[in-house]
């Protein structure tokens, strides 16, 4: 099993919601899935909220804290000890799934616990590929290709899905499209906003529709 790591261009780009319809998309196929979600800062629940789009059982968050901040920041904020990589790793192996989608915080770069560890180390440590996360609006084509940059790099590859296309898209919607497909050699998905609205059935039935076959060869 090599996990798929989900990160993403910012904070609140959809990496949640992307994570679950991965997750759907390979359950449909008959595959077993588990999501982990390293540290969650916040009061969020992100893990709450893959289990409720699609059902999957297997989905745990390994540290939470209550302020809104990069996670290393946020524990420190609270007295909590760092996360250290060691014990995600150790939960990357102790999974028994076909699949394992990792869901990181933030952006690629953000440091996630103990000696400022990243997801970008997560995924050169592991040797797992990185679903990268984007904005349909203005500003994400430069955050996009300093991601792609930052992965390309270490060596680590990489499919660029769209977190939350609007339902009436305008021009730089349209065209930030057109660009992130050229940038990285075709978007691997296209979630709508407003997704993580949709019922359990709705959500598992509309999520293969939403990615490509990029991304399915993945899986």
């Amino acid at each position: 099993m090599t996990p798929l790591i989900v990160t993403g261009t910012d904070t609140g780009v959809g990496k949640t919601i992307v994570t679950a319809a991965i997750a759907a998309t390979a359950q449909s196929a008959g595959l077993r899935v588990a999501v982990l979600k390293p540290a969650q800062s916040g009061g969020d629940d992100d893990a709450g909220t893959v289990a409720r789009l699609t059902g999957i059982t297997d989905v745990r968050a390994l540290a939470a804290y209550p302020d809104a901040l990069s996670p290393l920041a946020a524990a420190r904020a609270c007295g909590a000890a760092p996360l250290p990589m060691t014990e995600v790793i150790k939960a990357v192996y102790a999974t028994e799934a076909d699949v394992l989608l990792i869901e990181g915080a933030g952006g690629l770069l953000v440091q996630m616990g103990e000696r400022g560890w990243t997801v970008a180390d997560l995924c050169s440590t592991l040797g797992a590929p990185a679903i990268v996360v984007a904005r349909a609006g203005l500003g994400t084509l430069n955050h996009t290709a300093l991601t792609l940059e930052a992965l390309d790099a270490r060596g680590i590859g990489a499919h660029v899905v769209v977190g939350a296309m609007p339902s009436e898209p305008e021009a730089v919607h349209e065209t930030n499209l057109v660009t992130l497909a050229e940038m990285s050699g075709g978007l691997a998905g296209v979630v709508p906003e407003n997704a993580g609205r949709l019922s359990l059935a709705e959500f598992s039935a509309a999520a293969p529709g939403w990615l490509t076959g990029a991304l399915y060869g993945t899986l």
